[in-house]
């Protein structure tokens, strides 16, 4: 039953006017007063009725506007107005295979180059001056002033250079803890992740530490350096000896397995497993063959002879990183040696304490900012350790995606996702994504305006198509969940990339050619790929190449039943019939003709083409009885039509 019309309900049109003009019915607009505003196209004024908002929405706090709600507020209070002008010279730019959240290569450099002109402003908070006589609030009113000028000179930066910066630390009291430590070690370490380590570096950190005082030292500890090469560490050595920095290698994982495995009682040991560490961590179960030639053993073993005499790329062990920090005691003082850890979220400074100390006495997590609070910890009886939380400091990036991928900003609270995506399949060699993941990228062809390079599009869509991720309703490979795999594989190490030191002469891909060999991939995928490939003489150092990777991705057994009940033989043949446009055709009708045609029809029609008596007319084909005897298996009339004598003249 259908309900009558309410008196008291108003329209669609009635309620756009009470939306916009409040109750009234837009009889509010008549009374209200006119304004002047002023046209900034051609300057002439004009009177229109002044806006009118409820009581609510003039009170609302507003503590951030974006850009062009701010232009348009800022608009309003001078008076002015804009309206929108229809632009005729539009022209429509393909950018489906440019990611407009990464940037090319000159944009890159213009980019740099504004970065070194700007390196000097780049600077962490300093504590204000204070001695005995300074109260505690005059201190916090001192740390608040000299907090704001600092934030208020990087957000100048950012807004008269146009240049990105990384999210820096903005909590006051994480930067407080800073100043105690740097105000109580007698050497602040920088750890910094290896495949980055300028990206996790301050600079002006160091400066301030012996602003500090001057006694004060300063150690670079580059992390993760398992990861890399011996080749790769000695470019960054001789890039490192070169600016003066004093550095050290070492890796807390590697640290971590030589611990559980009591691997500190043979040196020799020790020093094979560091020089195997040096080429990934899949070479320290290699197994040589036995058909390699003795040149090959020999050249080897000068090889690894070199790493292990080398220290300058050499690998530090626990107790030869405490030696190292034992150097910087105090002279003339009996206390303890401390020693203070900065860096960055998730470059690893948990795991060094829990190495150093040979068990696990730091939580670690794989979030950025486990540490929550400045800690201290005795590692022996000379040595103090004085964990503080994990700093994001000022330093400028390219784009957000760099952020993303050297494990700065979360993975999990990420909303734009094609950015890094784009960076991993940019860096990352397509054949080794595929072997590592076991897929197959499709790309778009080069004579198709491809680039030659997967997009985060045809990577995310054929690692989600192989996993199973498809999103609910449509069905469509769930990009969103991929990302987050293999983003965390990139941060892990699973995909590896280091970046190449400034002013080496050699390009990222150069630089890390020795990492996209057969070695480097994990052991189930290395070993699938060397089955696959057992016919092909083809060793662990061999470079990944796409005709490799597609022989050896693997059918599971999903697949093989799926292919064996779908082109299993002795099922039911398909339907052949003839083309759509055929039965328009001379032909085709003919052959329509012909087909519906039986009996007496056909053989009169055979009889008038060839001239002959109907009589006379022999078919080879059989009638309708013959054609329908299938169907008179089941039913009565089948049977009946069965029964009948086989005269052909009686079926129409």
């Amino acid at each position: 039953m259908v309900l009558a019309k309410s008196k008291k309900s108003v329209g669609l049109g009635n309620t756009l006017m009470n939306d916009r003009f409040g109750k009234g019915k837009g009889s509010d607009r008549k009374r209200v007063s006119a304004v002047t505003r002023i046209d900034h196209a051609t300057g002439k004024e004009y009177i229109t009725n002044d806006k009118q908002d409820a009581a609510w929405v003039k009170m609302r706090s507003i503590t951030e506007q974006g850009a062009l709600d701010e232009f348009l507020a800022t608009a309003e209070l001078a008076g002015t107005d804009f309206t929108a002008e229809k632009m005729n010279n539009v022209k429509i730019i393909h950018t489906d295979q440019r990611n407009p959240y990464l940037l090319s290569a000159k944009e890159e450099q213009a980019v740099l180059g504004k970065q070194r002109a700007n390196k000097g402003r780049l600077t962490v908070p300093r504590r204000p001056q204070w001695d005995s006589t300074t109260t505690r609030d005059e201190l916090d009113q001192r740390e608040r002033e000299s907090f704001l000028e600092w934030r208020r000179g990087l957000a100048e930066l950012q807004e008269t250079q146009d240049l990105l910066m990384t999210p820096f630390e903005r909590n006051l009291e994480v930067w407080r803890q800073l100043w105690r430590v740097i105000e109580r070690s007698d050497v602040i370490v920088q750890i910094v992740d290896a495949r980055n380590p300028l990206m996790f570096r301050s600079e002006d950190l160091e400066v301030y530490v012996k602003d500090v005082d001057p006694k004060k030292h300063n150690l670079l500890l580059i992390n993760k350096a398992d990861l890399m090469t011996y080749k790769q560490r000695k470019m960054w050595a001789n890039y490192l000896k070169g600016e003066g920095i004093d550095y050290r290698f070492f890796s807390a994982q590697l640290a971590k397995e030589m611990i559980e495995a009591g691997g500190y009682a043979d040196s020799d040991e020790d020093s094979e497993a560091e020089s195997d560490a040096g080429e990934g961590p899949s070479k320290q179960e290699e197994i040589p063959k036995a058909d390699e030639k003795e040149e090959e053993e020999e050249e080897a073993k000068e090889e690894e002879i070199t790493e292990q005499n080398d220290p300058d790329t050499h690998i530090l062990r626990v107790d030869e990183l405490e030696d190292i920090l034992l150097q910087y005691q105090p002279e003339g003082q009996d206390r303890k040696l401390q020693v203070g850890l900065v860096g960055y979220p998730n470059v690893g400074k948990s795991s060094t304490i829990n190495a150093l100390i040979g068990a696990k006495k730091v939580s670690v997590s794989s979030t950025p900012g486990k540490t929550k609070h400045f800690q201290t910890i005795h590692l022996s009886d000379n040595v103090l350790l004085c964990d503080c939380p994990g700093l994001v400091f000022p330093n400028f990036a390219n784009t957000k995606a760099e952020l993303v991928c050297n494990g700065v900003l979360p993975i999990d609270q990420l909303r734009e996702y094609t950015g890094p995506a784009a960076l991993v399949a940019r860096r990352i060699p397509q054949p080794f994504l595929e072997a590592v993941y076991g897929i197959k990228i499709k790309t778009r062809p080069l004579e198709e305006g491809g680039t030659g390079v997967p997009t985060a599009d045809e990577l995310l869509d054929a690692y989600a198509r192989h996993r199973g991720y498809m999103t609910q309703g449509l069905g469509q490979p769930d990009q969103s969940r991929a990302v987050r795999y293999i983003l965390k594989d990139y941060v892990n190490g699973k995909l590896l990339y280091c970046e190449p030191p400034p002013g080496c002469g050699v390009d990222g891909p150069e630089f890390n050619a020795e990492l996209y060999d057969m070695a480097h991939l994990p052991e189930n995928r290395r070993v699938a790929m060397l089955s696959a490939l057992d016919g092909a003489d083809i060793d662990d150092t061999a470079t990944l190449t796409s005709e490799m990777t597609a022989l050896a991705l693997p059918q599971g057994q999903k697949s093989k039943k799926l292919d064996k009940a779908f082109f299993k033989s002795g099922g039911n043949g398909g339907h052949i019939q003839q083309a759509f446009h055929q039965k328009y055709s001379q032909q085709g009708q003919a052959q329509n003709m012909v087909k519906h045609m039986s009996g007496r029809k056909l053989r009169a029609l055979i009889a008038a083409e060839q001239g002959v008596n109907v009589k006379e007319v022999q078919m080879e084909m059989g009638g309708k009885k013959h054609f329908k005897g299938g169907m008179g298996l089941k039913g009565g009339k089948g049977k009946r039509r069965a029964g009948r004598s086989g005269n052909n003249d009686d079926d129409e």
